[in-house]
């Protein structure tokens, strides 16, 4: 009586394990869809900021160009030069946030500085 028992309690131990791996590898296709449904938001999020970002500023040139064209008289070349540098603007502000313009680097920046210190010296010797 004790081996059917044993034996029982071996087989229901088998199935709960079986059960315990199948569940595990269940919870681990869900995680990896999870992930997968994570960075999918994550790039749909960083593509409207990046559209927004370049759609404002050709929107905020077009206005100040059709300000420009409206106080100075200037018919369409405040609206196109505008426009144009609202563009410029766009694409750049869309680099930057996209980590593509970084900043200069410190020893370029110490090198620049240094080069307008050198150039506002010889101006003022020049004086």
């Amino acid at each position: 009586m004790t081996d059917n028992r044993g034996e029982g309690l071996e087989q229901r131990r088998r199935r709960l394990a079986a059960e315990l791996a199948e569940r595990k590898r269940d919870t681990g296709i869900e995680e990896a869809a999870e992930k997968s449904a994570e960075q999918s938001r994550k790039g749909y999020a960083q593509a409207m900021k990046l559209s927004s970002e370049f759609i404002s500023a050709i929107v905020v040139g077009a206005i100040l160009g059709y300000l420009f064209d409206r106080f100075v008289g200037t018919a369409p070349w405040g609206m196109i030069v505008f426009l144009l540098l609202g563009f410029c603007a766009g694409v750049l502000n869309v680099l930057r946030s996209a980590g593509m313009v970084s900043a200069p680097h410190p020893a370029d920046r110490a090198a620049r500085a240094k080069n307008e210190r050198q150039d506002g010296d010889s101006r003022s010797d020049q004086r």
